[in-house]
C-alpha cells in the first residue's frame, strides 16, 4: 500500500492508505451515513465532483456486481473509507471494490479515522479537500484550496448528450436529466411508462413538442442556481403538463415558481432520513443526496405550498403546487440504495397523469 494525505482547507491532514487508482483528486469533502449501498453512492452522478466519506466503517465486503450501478460512468472525485475490504464475499460479486476503482481511474483513501472527519465537517460545514503524495507541501495545499472555487459546471457534465428513449406502452413521460440516476428509469419502465430522457437544456418547447402526459425532473448535482436556463424551462412548464421533481429537480421547480435555495452547511447524505408528510402525518424512513435546500420562508409569495418536512433539521422535503398537477420531493423515492418507503410517489405521479390527460393539437 502506498500512503496518502487527506488534506483540508482548514488545515486538517488525514494520513492514510491509497487504494484504487493512485493519482491525486480534489474537490469538496462530504459524508454519507448509509451502512450499506456504496456502488450506488459511487455510481451516483450527483457525487459530482464531490470526495465522498462513508461513516460505515468497512466498505467493500460485498463487492461489485453488473446490476446496482446508478450510472454508466461514476463522476465521484475519490472515495474515503476507514476499512476496504480486500477479499469480499457474495454471491453476485464480480470484482472488489479496488478493482472498480482503479478501472474507472477513482483515488481511494483508507485507514483514516472517518468518524474524526465526519464530526470535523458536521462542526464546520463542508470543506474542500485534496488527496495527494505524503511529500506534499502541506501549507502550499491549503493555500490552494482556500483560493480555488467549487465547480458549477456539473449538470453539464453528467447529463446525458442527447436525447434517447425508453419505450413503453403507458403514458409517455420526459424525463428531463440532470444527472439522473438509473433507479428513476426503472421505476417509470416498471409501470409500462413510455420515457424519453433529454438533456438539461432541452427547452420547454422542445419538450412539449415531444407530447408528454408528464415530465420528470431528475436528480442532479450542484447548485441549482447554477443553470439558469432550466429554471427558465421548467417556469414554462409549470401549468402546460403534470410534473415530478426528484431532489435537484425539486430545487429548481422551486425557484422557477418564484422562491429561493440556500446551501445547507453539511448536507443530507443517506439511506436514514426521517420525513413527515404534512397532510398525513406518516413518517417516511427515505434515502437523500443533497447539499442544497428550499427556504421555507421564500415558498409563501408563490403559489407552492409545503407537503413533506424533514424530522432531523425541519427543512422543506415536499412542495406540491396550489392549482396545477405539479409537485417534488427532496428525496429520493427510488431509493437505490435505501428503503422503499416513499416508491409510492411514481404511482401518484402515475395517477395525476391520468386524471390530466393533456390533449395536444
Amino acid at each position: 500500500m502506498t500512503n496518502k494525505l487527506l488534506i483540508l482547507e482548514d488545515g486538517s491532514v488525514f494520513k492514510g492508505e491509497g487504494f484504487g487508482w493512485m493519482g491525486d483528486a480534489e474537490g469538496e469533502v462530504v459524508f454519507n451515513t448509509g451502512m450499506t449501498g456504496y456502488q450506488e453512492i459511487l455510481s451516483d452522478p450527483s457525487y459530482c465532483a464531490q470526495m465522498v466519506v462513508l461513516t460505515y466503517p468497512l466498505i467493500g465486503n460485498y463487492g461489485i456486481n453488473r446490476d446496482d450501478f446508478e450510472s454508466i460512468h461514476p463522476y465521484i472525485k475519490a472515495l474515503i473509507v476507514r476499512e476496504a475490504c480486500d477479499l469480499p464475499s457474495n454471491f453476485r460479486s464480480e470484482a472488489s471494490i479496488d478493482d472498480l476503482l482503479k478501472e474507472k481511474k477513482i483515488p481511494g483513501l483508507s485507514g483514516i479515522d472517518t468518524r474524526r472527519l465526519t464530526k470535523l465537517i458536521r462542526s464546520y460545514g463542508t470543506m474542500k479537500g485534496r488527496i495527494c503524495e505524503e511529500t506534499a507541501e502541506i501549507a502550499r495545499v491549503v493555500s490552494d484550496l482556500k483560493s480555488s472555487a467549487l465547480a458549477t459546471d456539473q449538470v453539464s457534465r453528467v447529463s446525458t448528450k442527447s436525447s434517447y428513449p425508453s419505450p413503453g406502452r403507458g403514458k409517455r413521460v420526459v424525463v428531463v436529466d440532470y444527472g439522473m440516476k438509473h433507479g428513476i428509469l426503472r421505476e417509470l419502465n416498471r409501470r409500462q411508462c413510455d420515457v424519453i430522457v433529454v438533456p438539461y437544456h432541452t427547452s420547454a418547447k422542445e419538450i412539449l413538442r415531444l407530447h408528454p402526459d408528464g415530465v420528470v425532473l431528475s436528480n442532479g448535482p450542484g447548485d441549482p442556481k447554477s443553470v439558469p436556463e432550466s429554471v427558465k424551462a421548467v417556469k414554462e412548464l409549470i401549468g402546460a403538463v403534470p410534473i415530478f421533481g426528484i431532489c435537484l429537480g425539486h430545487q429548481l421547480l422551486a425557484l422557477a415558481g418564484g422562491a429561493d435555495t440556500f446551501k445547507l452547511k453539511f448536507g443530507h447524505r443517506g439511506s436514514n432520513h426521517p420525513v413527515k408528510d404534512i397532510e398525513t402525518g406518516k413518517v417516511a424512513i427515505t434515502a437523500q443526496n443533497h447539499g442544497y435546500a428550499v427556504d421555507e420562508d421564500s415558498l409563501l409569495t408563490t403559489d407552492f405550498i409545503v407537503t413533506h418536512k424533514a424530522l432531523n433539521d425541519g427543512t422543506v422535503e415536499g412542495i406540491k403546487h396550489r392549482e396545477h398537477a405539479v409537485f417534488s420531493v427532496q428525496y429520493h423515492p427510488e431509493a437505490s440504495p435505501g428503503p422503499e418507503d416513499a416508491n409510492e410517489l411514481f404511482d401518484r405521479f402515475i395517477q395525476l397523469m391520468k386524471e390530466e390527460e393533456i390533449q395536444y393539437a
